[in-house]
């Protein structure tokens, strides 16, 4: 069998050909752990661009101290990401003696096509690599994948031309299914009412970039782990909660997709056979109990009204004090808080993160989830529970980070780097 080396601080690591190609495959967003050896140039360039981007702006003799590189090693790396145009120098630094140290930090000019694509509605926009949103606009969901592919085409096409300054490096999309990535695919997106489709390869045909697609709630793991810097938690759930429920799952440190992107559909676990039925074609499934079409439900079955409210109205209602919104919202409450003991049991993640509209009700409903949740706890504390910071972005931020990991991971930036060339 072939072995391959991997060096480390003062160690020497022999490991077969294949683990190692599989090593380099994975996506760790937190590791900071470097080579020495010249072999492993992309391990620390990718070591590098990471520290940068979450320390920014910082000086080379701070990345040599952090990285534990050598300061002609972080010299080297960094003149590269500086003619590759990912890093650009920003302030002067001030010290009581000595050289002023110049600080870096990633080049804002580069910027990444993104789309959250939904039941009723598709938002479509630009970010720069830090995440920042620089335009963005929503359009209704055409009826069919035809028509909502010309969209995306068209008006990334928009975009471009409106930033004429910007470099983009790709674009990413995040769909309310899941996506394989061998067949380049969405296989299950029972809320579209679609089968499956193709969104990859037409895209990129028509605009000669690359696109990436992800499940939402996978993507909303990124955005939380790329953009809030959550080096210390390996283990974490993000519940989507919105016309269904997703869940993306972030276990040991590494996004989990499981056998064709299917992983996580915890959203389509039957709790209740006889209960109503759900656009997967089962029944009493968790979304069917704790999505915002179920608190909808909830209302209507309480109410007289007669026109059709949306998730934002029935909020509203709630703000208002309407007390029937109130209790379908309490109810709904319930329902997702009960849901996640499913996967308190199987996963035991150390925090679960709510996104969605619903989140902005934390205050009012945060302790019925966390409640509910808290019974689910086996044999340790319960995971802490939490609305993500900014719930409105998180699909959109999630899919900047599907896009930049390409770039930022030692395997993937060696790979773009070779097909760039």
């Amino acid at each position: 069998m072939e072995h391959g080396a991997l060096y480390g601080r003062n160690r020497l690591f022999i490991c077969p050909i294949s683990s190692t190609v599989q090593l380099m495959r994975r996506v760790d967003f937190t590791n900071t752990e470097v080579a020495s050896s010249e072999t492993a140039r992309d391990i620390n360039r990718g070591v590098l661009l990471n520290l940068i981007r979450r320390r920014q702006p910082i000086s080379r003799a701070d990345l040599a101290r952090v990285s534990g590189l050598q300061r002609s090693t972080v010299s080297l790396i960094t003149e590269q990401l500086i003619r590759e145009k990912w890093v650009v120098y920003g302030p002067v630094g001030r010290l009581p003696r000595g050289r002023r140290p110049t600080y870096l930090r990633l080049n804002d000019g580069r910027a990444i096509l993104v789309a959250d694509l939904r039941p009723n509605q598709i938002t479509i926009a630009a970010a720069d690599v830090n995440g920042r949103i620089l335009s963005q606009e929503a359009v209704s969901t055409p009826p069919n994948i035809a028509k909502a592919t010309s969209l995306l085409i068209s008006r990334f096409r928009r975009l471009i031309k409106h930033h004429p300054h910007l470099v983009f490096e790709g674009i990413g999309i995040s769909v309310p299914g899941r996506f394989d990535e061998g067949a380049d695919r969405v296989l299950f997106a029972p809320n579209l009412k679609w089968s499956e489709f193709e969104l990859k390869n037409p895209i990129e045909r028509a605009t000669g970039m690359r696109v990436d697609v992800e499940n939402a709630a996978n993507a909303c793991v990124l955005a939380e782990v790329w953009f809030r810097h959550a080096e210390k938690v390996h283990d974490l759930v993000v519940v989507t909660v919105a016309e269904g429920i997703g869940t993306g799952i972030f276990a040991n440190g590494q996004l989990a997709r499981g056998w064709r992107g299917m992983a996580g559909e915890f959203g389509h676990v039957p709790l209740d056979p006889s209960g109503p039925a759900c656009a997967c074609g089962g029944r009493g499934c968790w979304e069917v109990f704790a999505s915002n079409k179920a608190a909808l439900r909830y209302y209507y079955e309480s109410s007289t009204v007669s026109r059709e409210l949306t998730f934002r109205d029935l909020l509203a209602l709630a703000d208002s004090g309407d007390a029937t919104a109130l209790k379908a919202l309490d109810k709904m409450a319930h329902a997702l808080g009960r849901g996640m003991r499913m996967i308190v049991a199987g996963l035991a993640p150390e925090e679960i993160v709510i996104v969605g509209e619903f989140a902005g009700q934390w205050e009012r409903f945060g302790r019925v989830i966390e409640a509910e949740v808290a019974a689910a706890a086996l044999a340790s504390n319960p995971p802490r529970v939490r609305p993500a910071d900014n719930p409105s972005l998180a699909r959109l931020r999630g899919t900047v980070a599907l896009v930049l990991k390409r770039h930022f991971g030692p395997a993937e930036s060696a790979m773009a780097r070779r097909e760039s060339a």
